[in-house]
């Protein structure tokens, strides 16, 4: 028996277990690179807890870190090879890069701007919109953003001919009202409400469509058409509600449908948001009042508009002749008519000695016993001279 066999095996064993540590030194010291660098907001400044997602792209591995109080970042340990960063704010990715290939030695800088970033995508932008975005500028732009620039063009081009649609059904329906074809003008605004149903100005305007069509019917066929264009002036209002002719033309509506509280209430709020025409809008007021027969909201709605413009020389004549509703006669035959009757025929003539109603507001005063010899002189009219 060979003397060195002890020893040769005790070599071979020596061998293998210095074979294994040698394989699992290596196995624990395997090739690692490191990714870093900033993230700025759109004030320049670094932007704290903004998350770096670092997804690998030839073997499956996903990493994250995230920006301390400067801006800054740094992800070590990470396997060489290739990488998407991508930079999330608020839960939401703003800005990516691909196909980044990490490298032993001093790590791999991928930065973040969020101003540049908005000045491109504006540019860009600009550019696309104008038809003169390059095949350069295209190729420069990673696979969100053309998805994003390609959805947006598309949208664009939706909007622009959404646009011309919506404005051709609201000029048609504008030149049918002023020609009073109010079928035509009633069609093609709804046509423009459903096309766009944000624009106050549509909505108000098929108001006045289903307005002008009521007044041309009877019945129920009327109250229903009032109904729909109160409906269609409330959904005007409640876009703008700030538009003073809006609330007056509601409320003449309501007025005519009979509804004169609600009328009332709507003439208030125009008045308070237009003091300087509270007197018009009392005015209108009034005068559909009077023409539906009833003279208890004339006389009120008269009055308030005297109130807020003492000069308004029609609201005067019309508050008189509301007033005359209540003219009785007196045990032995003689008329007897309010007091404020006569001063405002009397506002009136002063205001307006050669006006439209100068005749019958001296008639008025005749009939309640006022005298008409009093001169009502016209202080723009020129003097005469005297005859020699």
């Amino acid at each position: 028996m060979d003397s060195s066999f002890p020893y040769r095996k005790t070599l071979q064993k020596v061998s293998l277990l210095l074979g294994a540590f040698l394989f699992l030194s290596v196995a624990g010291h395997a090739q690692t690179t490191s990714i870093e660098g900033e993230v700025k907001g759109e004030d320049g400044k670094g932007l704290k807890d903004a998350v770096i997602k670092i997804e690998r792209l030839d073997i499956k591995g996903n990493y994250k870190t995230k920006t301390d109080k400067k801006g800054h970042y740094i992800h070590a340990g990470l396997p060489i090879g290739n990488y998407k960063i991508t930079c999330e704010i608020d839960g939401k990715d703003i800005d990516s890069v691909n196909n980044v290939r990490t490298r032993l030695g001093d790590p791999t800088p991928i930065n973040f701007n969020l101003a540049e970033m908005k000045q491109k995508q504006q540019a860009m932008q600009k550019m696309a919109e104008s038809g003169q975005l390059s095949k350069e500028a295209e190729r420069g732009l990673s696979a969100e953003q053309k998805a994003a620039l390609e959805k947006q063009n598309k949208e664009r081009a939706a909007q622009l001919a959404k646009n011309k649609a919506l404005n051709d059904a609201f000029n048609a329906g504008r030149e049918a009202m002023n020609a009073k074809q109010w079928d035509t003008a009633i069609e093609q605004l709804k046509k423009a409400s459903e096309l766009d149903a944000n624009q106050h100005v549509v909505w108000a305007n098929l108001a006045d469509a289903y307005a002008g069509a009521a007044a041309t019917k009877n019945g129920q066929e009327q109250t229903d058409l009032y109904a729909k264009g109160m409906e269609a002036f409330q959904k005007a209002i409640a876009l703008k509600p700030d538009d003073a002719a809006y609330l007056n033309n509601y409320g003449l509506m309501l007025a005519k449908a009979k509804k004169v509280p609600e009328a009332q209430e709507q003439l208030n709020k125009a008045a308070q948001l237009d003091p300087p025409n509270a007197g018009k809008y009392y005015y209108n007021l009034g005068a559909v009042l009077q023409n539906t027969g009833q003279y208890e909201g004339a006389i009120e709605s008269f009055k308030k508009a005297i109130e807020a413009d003492p000069n308004h020389a029609e609201a005067q004549y019309w508050y008189a002749t509301a007033l005359s509703s209540k003219i009785t006669m007196s045990a032995d035959g003689k008329v007897q008519a309010p007091p404020e009757m006569r001063s405002a025929l009397e506002k009136y003539l002063q205001l307006k000695p050669d006006g439209q109603f100068a005749a019958p507001a001296k008639e008025l005063l005749g009939t309640i016993g006022g005298s008409i010899t009093t001169t009502y002189e016209n202080p723009n009219a020129p003097k005469k001279g005297k005859k020699k």
